[in-house]
């Protein structure tokens, strides 16, 4: 079914029939090569607009422990919806002049956290969109402990610690804790393991490693932070489009089965790995039809195992059924 975002269309879409003859494939490269044999049906909504349940370029997603969705788009906008699409309630960051954020996270606390990106700060908000401001951290740009660059992304460790990435000049990680303040920081420009070019994806595991998706370097990077300083602990990909290869990985989860999931804004897929970074597929590939994705930068998986792709420059969201992602449907 061609693409089209005419008035008339619904912005939530079902695709009838398998992910076969929708044209999806999880396959081991681009573009896709023959198709799952999954049955399952796909999922997605969203168009290109300003109302509610549109979007600018979406960047950044996240799900609290209801299954609620959060986007944050070119606008500055923070959309809550359900995993079935339907719009429940939004609200704006506080400026966009200079840019707009790019990574959000949901805190113990169950506030949502934002990293706004041109304004060297993280926000956080109430799930009904009310800003804490006494938990802002930072504000500043500079090179000094505290000050940012460009944020990009920001987790939590078990301890309620804050591990903030930023890139730019200042390709690092640095740590806060639990009341906003500084810790220390690691990392810097560079190729080198422990070294990073846009640290825009980040994630904590049950062991308190930190999982970070360095996308210009194609690869993911984990680190023990209860080493001081932290130590690079694992670290694997290469830039391709090869099984195990990454082009731009901006997200990263895991999934509910233990395994990783990376949004590769640069391969226009998803694929999952194991831990040690063997690939298990992939899915997607480059293009606007339904069952293809242009830009992915986020993800999440809801409570029923389905994952949610950000569609960036479709200005949408896919929905992958539980079995795709699952039951191990990603052959060749």
């Amino acid at each position: 079914m061609p693409r089209d975002f005419s008035p008339a269309l619904s912005r939530r879409t079902f695709v009838a029939g398998s992910l076969a003859s929708a044209g999806l494939a999880l396959s081991g490269c681009l573009p896709a090569g023959d198709p799952a044999t999954a049955t399952e049906d796909l999922y997605l909504w969203g168009a290109p607009g300003m109302g509610d349940g549109e979007f600018q370029k979406p960047r950044a997603m996240t799900i609290d422990a209801k299954d609620q969705i959060y986007v944050i788009d070119m606008t500055g906008r923070v959309q809550v919806f359900t995993t079935e699409g339907e719009f429940l309630r939004s609200w704006r960051t506080p400026e966009i002049y200079q840019g707009k954020p790019c990574g959000m996270a949901i805190s113990q606390a169950g506030e949502i956290a934002v990293a706004d990106t041109h304004y060297f700060r993280v926000l956080f908000y109430t799930p009904e969109g009310e800003l804490v401001e006494e938990k802002t951290i930072g504000g500043q740009t500079g090179t000094g402990p505290g000050e940012f660059g460009f944020l990009t992304d920001v987790a939590q460790d078990s301890h309620g610690n804050y591990y903030v990435g930023e890139y730019g000049e200042r390709d690092r990680i640095q740590q806060f804790d639990t009341d906003g303040k500084f810790v220390r920081l690691w990392g810097g420009h560079g190729r080198e393991p422990g070294q990073f070019v846009r640290p825009q994806g980040l994630l904590m595991d049950d062991d308190d490693r930190l999982w970070v998706a360095d996308a210009c370097n194609h690869r993911v990077q984990i680190f023990d932070i209860a080493q001081d300083p932290p130590a690079l602990v694992d670290g694997w990909g290469s830039e391709g489009s090869a099984p195990g290869e990454l082009r731009y990985p901006y997200g990263i989860i895991f999934l509910q089965d233990g395994n990783v999931a990376l949004a590769e804004y640069g391969n226009h897929r998803i694929q999952v790995l194991t831990r040690d970074g063997k690939s298990l597929g992939t899915w997607g590939r480059a293009g606007r039809q339904q069952g293809e994705l242009h830009q992915p930068w986020a993800l999440c998986q809801d409570s029923l195992g389905r994952l949610h792709i950000l569609d960036t420059y479709n200005h949408r969201v896919q929905r992958i059924p539980a079995t795709a992602v699952l039951s191990g449907e990603r052959g060749m």
